[in-house]
Parts: structure tokens; sequence; C-alpha cells
């Protein structure tokens, strides 16, 4: 027998920008990052169409800087609908891939994605896989996809009722975060990834968290500076994150994904008329009454936890929670995200719980019966806020 041992390394490296008005004629921050990835072949721009409908101006003011700046545009934009539902919709991978081939977008030319999380899934995930990979930038456009989801290295589409089945780890040419997209969110989006940024304090850093604490009136009433420093530091920590040693999850482990086993299954099982951030945050909820029934987080740090969580104006327990936990293979309950936790990943299960706020802890094994326990804890707490909404 022979043998031939193959090992070499690819450095990745890219930057996060923070700017406003990217479009304007005289911010040539595009102009620079396109430059100094060498310069420009043809341009496809995708946008989600809620970020268009909000900012009419948004593609004229792109034809304008393109023509100052000398860019190829190829055609006009692709306007896509937005939302965790163009995820689901392979017809959308497809006129993007079509768009690739009509206009002749090689390796060397640019797809650049403008809009909320999911939508830069997509795209991220087209741009990965034709020709195998063509040259991508992000402009996220929502709180979460500036501070969480638009500045990592994944790529994604649902499929088989599972989020994020199919997809890549690709790395953007660059992330421009442009704080003036987010003056025109709703309070849901403008909400939603905020719990991205508690997330991620949590497990990592209490001075964040605390931070978030100390400012969560200021967040709820639209603080722009508040809201910039929250997306700087949290990005920050996803960065240092993924700069470490499994940035491609090749192991079995999503320590950033705290709470999230919960909220992946959840979406679905709201047909995604929830946000990825709420979602998120009844997760975090769920998993620090579990970590507290398990004996780790104290219940003073789990109490500051559930408090601003809901002090932020989020939901923390709907009633497809409870459904079908009796069966935890069932599809329909939120038990099975477990599994499908475990599968996409591979290996054994891994889920991040809290031993206190701004430490982590893994744990292979989740009971049943305190999730269960858990769960008719965050609806006791739903219907305390409920409670004192209707008595005010």
């Amino acid at each position: 027998m022979r043998s031939i041992q193959q090992s070499f390394s690819v450095k990745f490296s890219y930057p996060v920008h923070f700017t406003a008005q990217v479009f304007a004629a005289e911010n040539a921050l595009l102009h620079e990052v396109v430059a100094h990835n060498g310069g420009t072949r043809k341009i496809l721009f995708v946008i989600d169409d809620g970020v268009s409908g909000n900012h009419p101006q948004l593609l004229q003011q792109i034809k304008e800087y393109a023509k100052k700046h000398s860019f190829e545009l190829c055609g006009e934009p692709l306007v896509l609908p937005g939302g965790e539902n163009c995820k689901n919709d392979p017809a959308l991978v497809e006129r993007i891939v079509e768009a690739v081939n009509h206009y002749g977008i090689d390796r060397h030319s640019y797809i650049i994605g403008i809009g909320g999380g999911a939508l830069l899934d997509l795209v991220g995930y087209v741009a990965a896989i034709a020709h195998r990979g063509i040259r991508h930038i992000r402009i996220p456009t929502t709180v979460l996809s500036q501070n969480d989801s638009g500045v990592g290295v994944k790529n994604g589409v649902n499929a088989f009722g599972k989020k994020n089945f199919l997809g890549t780890f690709a790395p953007p040419v660059a992330v421009i975060n442009d704080h003036t997209f987010l003056t025109t969110l709703d309070n849901r989006d403008w909400r939603s990834g905020i719990s991205e940024a508690i997330k991620v304090a949590l497990i990592k850093d209490a001075a964040f968290f605390h931070y978030i604490k100390a400012n969560a009136a200021q967040l709820a009433a639209r603080d722009m500076a508040v809201m910039q420093e929250l997306i700087y530091r949290c990005a920050q920590l996803h960065l240092e994150h993924i700069a470490g040693s499994d940035p491609f999850e090749m192991g079995s482990s999503r320590p950033l994904d705290f709470g999230h086993w919960a909220s992946h299954k959840l979406e679905g099982l709201t047909n995604y008329d929830i946000r990825h951030g709420e979602a998120v945050a009844v997760g975090i909820c769920l998993d620090s009454i579990y970590s507290n029934l398990a004996g780790m987080l104290s219940q003073n740090e789990l109490d500051a936890i559930i408090a601003l969580i809901k002090n932020l104006g989020f939901t923390i327990y709907f009633p497809e929670l409870s459904q079908h936990l009796d069966n935890p293979q069932s599809a329909d309950s939120v038990l099975s995200g477990l599994q499908d936790f475990r599968e996409h990943l591979g290996g054994k299960l891994t889920v991040m719980l809290l031993e206190k706020i701004g430490k982590g802890v893994e744990v292979h094994d989740m009971d049943f019966a305190r999730i269960k326990k858990a769960i008719g804890k965050l609806q006791v707490l739903q219907g305390q806020v409920a409670e004192q909404s209707t008595t005010r």
C-alpha cells in the first residue's frame, strides 16, 4: 500500500467596516474595498425588497455611485423578497444562479448583497457555489445582520424543514455596516437583533451584558448611538470567536449558538411568523432557566436575564413550545430540535448552557423532564407579563 499525505492551510482575512451613507458620492469606502481586492470586473447587486421599499432612492444611488467610480453594473440589481422565507424558496437560488450565468459573472467579479441576515445567507450561498466561489461583499441592513449573521463566514438555505440544512463556510471579501439602514427598521426588527448581543454577552462577556442592561431603556427608545456601540461590540466578539480554533465548525460544538437549539425549531413551528432574534430571545430564556434548574446559574442572575429580555419588549413564550412534549421524536415537538442540532453538527450532542453571566459551559445531554419544567416556567413568566400589562 502507498499513500501521499497532503497538508495545507489557507489564510482568510476580511474587514468589517462601520460607516454611514455608503452610496453617497463622497463616501469612497466601497470603491476602496473593490480596489483593494484587485479592482472591478463586473458587479451584481442583490437587494432585499424590504430595503428597496424603505429606501426608494437606493437603486438610483447605486447607479450614480457606479458611474462615478467606474463600476460595471450587470444590468438592473436583482430585488428579491427577504425574511426567513426567502431561504425556504429554491426558486430564489435559481434566480441568482441564472443571473450569474446570464451576465457572465466570473470568479473575479463581485456579488454584493444588501439586506437582512436571511437575504445575505441566500446570496452568500449562491456566491459560494457558483464557479466554486465568487467574490462576495455583504451590506447588512438590520441589527441582527450587522452584529451577528452578516459579519461571519456562514451561508445557507433551509431544506427538509430544517434551518440551514444546505450551506457553506465562505468568508466575504468585506462587510460594510451602514447604520443609516437601521433608521427605517420597524420596532420588531430593531429589537430582534439585540437578542444576539445578549446571547454572546452571556457566554463571553459579563461587562457587555451589564452594558446592555444599563442601556435597555435607551435601546428600547431607539437611541442610535447606544445601538451602534452594541453592534460594534457584538460584532467584535463574534469575529474574535471566528478567529479561534474552529472557525468552520469541524468539531461538534457551536458555542455561539447558546439558546439556538430551541429557537431554530421554534421558528419552523411558527411557520417563520416570528423573527429569528425573537426566537433566540425565547431560547435564551429557556436555556437560562434550564441552567438554573440544573444547579448552575444562580437565581439572581436568572432573574436579571429574564428581566432584561422582558424589559426590551420580547415575548418569552409561544404556545408552540408546549405542543407534543410527550413525543420528543415528533417533528412538531420543540424537543426534536435537539436531534436536529445533533445532526447538523455531527458527532455527539453539544449544547451551551450558563454557569454564570459571562461564562458558558458545554453539556452533552439534555434532560427532557427538566426542559418541560423550564417551558412551564416560561409560560408562567409570560402570563405574569400579560397580567402586568392588563393592570397598568
